[in-house]
């Protein structure tokens, strides 16, 4: 999954870039909310953390911004401010949810989680498909009872495929949902991490999963 964080608090910002970053996710920064807004609009986006108050153009002008064109992308709005107007008027402007500075970056990962679980029309905490179950909560994968160990980006991977389960999904999606916006698109790195995963996730089952659609992209289901 690939988030972008529009917060001028560099060390904040870096922290939560590094947690993410350890739990899978692809992770944009931009400091000013011309920066990210300019982002929010260009790029693919999973998720959006916005600061409130923001150098340039502040965080809820560039939620109504966005809104205004038609950009549904979940938006989490972070600010040092907990009165109830300004938690209103984030909301009222197109935030989807509201988390008041300080915070802990447990209950910032299980808002995620859960605003990614609506936007994906996801009622459970778990993905499956045929006996493969993947938990994006608990960062575990198993196929048939039996537990299978994914780095961080491979989870990623795997994660964006069953949110779209019997759907073609291209490498560029691919790219530009499970890497930041340094990555270089012209790298093969893609078919490297999928046969990565078909050896983890099918090896030694019947049941074939994740399919090459030659030319294409990938698809993840009981057929190809």
């Amino acid at each position: 999954m690939r988030v972008i964080i529009i917060e001028d608090e560099q060390r904040l910002s870096n922290t939560v870039k590094n947690g993410l970053s350890e739990e899978g996710f692809a992770v944009d920064q931009a400091f000013d909310g011309k920066e990210g807004q300019y982002l929010a609009q260009s790029e693919t986006y999973d998720l959006i953390i916005l600061d409130l108050m923001l150098p340039k153009v502040d965080g809820v002008t560039v939620c109504k911004n966005l809104r205004a064109k038609n950009i549904k992308t979940p938006i989490i709005m972070l600010t040092a401010k907990s009165r109830l107007e300004e938690k209103v008027e984030g909301l009222d402007a197109g935030a989807d949810d509201y988390l008041t500075k300080p915070f802990a970056f447990e209950e910032l990962r299980s808002r995620i989680q859960a605003l990614l679980r609506r936007s994906h029309n996801q009622a459970e905490n778990v993905l499956n498909a045929a006996d493969l179950t993947v938990n994006p909560i608990k960062h575990t994968v198993q196929r048939s009872g039996k537990k299978i160990i994914l780095t961080p980006k491979e989870f990623s991977i795997l994660e964006y495929l069953l949110r779209h389960k019997d759907e073609l999904v291209t490498r560029t999606q691919i790219i530009e949902h499970a890497w930041d916006y340094n990555f270089d698109n012209m790298s093969n790195v893609v078919d490297v991490f999928i046969n990565t995963l078909r050896k983890k996730v099918d090896g030694g089952s019947k049941t074939k999963l994740i399919h090459t659609i030659h030319g294409v992209g990938y698809k993840l289901g009981v057929e190809g």
